[in-house]
């Protein structure tokens, strides 16, 4: 089987990535892996920022004299609540924008956001305004020496638009420029701007299904411990007062949110607007540029879908609808693809039922299934392989595009199969493959977590665990299958899982073993990592 383009090609900068990420499952473990989980991180420590700010808000005097007082008064004499609500704030804020601009960052090198990912992508970029503006105008209302710095030093770079009739920079050259009204729009900017900002992101997960709102348990808690203990070792605290008929001099900035103000005055207020309007603009051309050729989108087969509704449930992009069947019987409904959305990853064939190899029809035709490698094509190169098959422990490999090369594994006792994602395998192959001739079944793919379809791998496990349907059904005697997960470049390592395969199987065979005992003690366990199975 061919590898499908562009989902099969690697480039150096992605490889280098993944050796970064698979660094962190040595510490994290795959499920914790914050690498795999930034969209969620970012989520979790938005909320963080928008309960925490509640309390703020409300001890906030938005008067001229009293802002800067309400503000430090948190740190100075509320520490034990309000000074470290106060910093968590901070550093929650801090953490989000680190976080968004990872995701952005991964998601790029990844290649995930041209094709049916554009909306998600397009719908992405205005949240980086949102997420700016909010936090620039939140340490305005702290009305310190960093805030007067700041508001000025942006009062100047909005001056350099010719759209004002009067220069902003004026509300900041004296103190009675500045009234009580200029703060009570600081506060309904920092407040409106967020709830701009939900609508945003719910709008940016609208065409993701399952998406991941919030992080794992232990990573969400961890992540709150660590800013807690963050927040407590080295609470914030407010510069000097700010006093407009002084030049602030030594500032500390939040390098996060004010990076751009520095370099304005390193260069000018016309280049930072070059800057980061070419930013956007490239972020938003980006899925218009050329790109590889979009694979064909998955195609129903009218006469053989019953409208069981399982590739409209399993579909990890909203790319399938349900619509009422043709034929007019009440109650009875039709797949129905829509192809913007389809991802071309064909899990919707591997939990269509009627994917099976036993079927014995002239042509094998699936309710709905992939052009570019429809099940008949595939149980054509199952069989294939299984005549190739040297011995009596011969052992099928099914695997995906955007995993470990299957090319890789050498051995005449072993026949690889390679899908456009793993969870294309429908669990009939597995037991067609047992019956075929095969005495072990090796089902790898993308490591856990890092599918590149985001639910290939665990349907395929809960379908061969027999918790989704279609399920595997009981193996024959003696065989053996196993799962090990492996990213592209962990070839060697799913070489070790095959000769423990090997192993095992060999001893099965041995005129002392029980091969009841030896197969009922052999359950189907996922990995989440390939080496746990050498």
């Amino acid at each position: 089987m061919t590898e499908s383009a562009p989902y099969a090609k690697q480039n150096s900068a992605l490889i280098a990535y993944r050796r970064i990420e698979h660094s962190f499952d040595r510490v994290f473990g795959d499920a914790l892996n914050p690498w795999r989980h930034l969209g969620a991180l970012g989520f979790l420590l938005f909320w963080i920022v928008a309960l925490t700010g509640l309390y703020l808000y409300a001890v906030l005097d938005t008067s001229v004299d009293g802002v800067y007082r309400s503000i430090n008064w948190l740190s100075r004499e509320q520490w034990y609540l309000g000074g470290a609500l106060r910093s968590l704030h901070r550093y929650a804020a801090d953490a989000f924008v680190l976080v968004t601009l990872l995701h952005l960052a991964r998601e790029f090198l990844l290649g995930r956001y041209t094709g049916f990912r554009h909306f998600s992508w397009l719908t992405g970029v205005p949240l980086l305004w949102f997420i700016y503006i909010s936090g620039v105008v939140g340490i305005w209302l702290r009305w310190d020496q960093l805030a007067q710095f700041s508001a000025a030093a942006t009062a100047e770079w909005l001056d350099w638009l010719p759209v004002f009739a009067t220069p902003l920079i004026r509300n900041y050259l004296s103190a009675n420029a500045v009234s009580d009204r200029l703060f009570s729009l600081f506060v309904f900017v920092h407040i409106g701007v967020p709830l701009l900002l939900i609508f945003g992101l719910w709008f940016h997960i609208q065409r993701i299904s399952r998406a991941e709102v919030f992080p794992p348990a232990a990573l969400s808690a961890g992540s709150l411990l660590a800013l807690l203990a963050l927040s407590l070792t080295l609470p914030v605290t407010s510069q000097a007062a700010a006093e407009l008929s002084l030049v602030p001099d030594l500032l500390a900035l939040d390098w996060f949110y004010l990076f751009w103000q520095p370099l304005m005055y390193a260069t000018s207020a016309g280049a930072v607007w070059a800057l980061l309007a070419g930013a956007t603009l490239l972020l938003f051309v980006l899925p218009a540029l050329p790109h590889t050729v979009a694979a064909p989108i998955a195609e129903v087969h009218l006469d053989n879908c019953n409208g069981c509704r399982r590739c409209f449930e399993d579909c990890p992009y909203a790319a399938i609808t349900m619509v009422p069947h043709p034929s007019g019987i009440a109650g009875r409904q039709l797949a129905q693809v829509i192809p913007d959305l389809c991802a071309s990853c064909g899990i919707c064939a591997g939990a269509c039922p009627s994917s099976t190899p036993f079927r014995s029809t002239a042509e094998l035709l699936t309710g709905i299934d992939m052009p570019q490698m429809p099940i008949a094509g595939l149980r054509q190169a199952l069989e294939q392989g299984l005549t190739r098959l040297e011995g009596e422990n011969g052992i099928v490999v099914f695997g995906c595009d955007q995993g470990a090369r299957l090319a890789s594994l050498a051995g005449k006792d072993i026949a690889s199969v390679s899908l456009i994602c793993t969870g294309m395998l429908p669990p009939s192959f597995v037991e067609y493959a047992l019956r075929g001739g095969a005495a072990g079944v090796l089902v790898t793919g993308c490591r856990a977590g890092a599918c590149a379809f985001r639910l290939g791998n665990r349907w395929t496990e809960e379908r061969l665990a027999g918790l989704r349907e279609p399920h595997l059904r009981a193996s024959p005697m003696g065989k053996i299958v196993r799962i090990a997960w492996a990213d592209r470049g962990e070839e060697a390592e799913l070489a070790l899982v095959l000769d423990a395969m090997r192993q095992a199987l060999a001893a099965e065979r041995l005129p002392n073993s029980d091969p009841i005992a030896d197969s009922t003690a052999d359950p189907i366990v996922p990995s989440n990592r390939v080496t746990a199975h050498a």
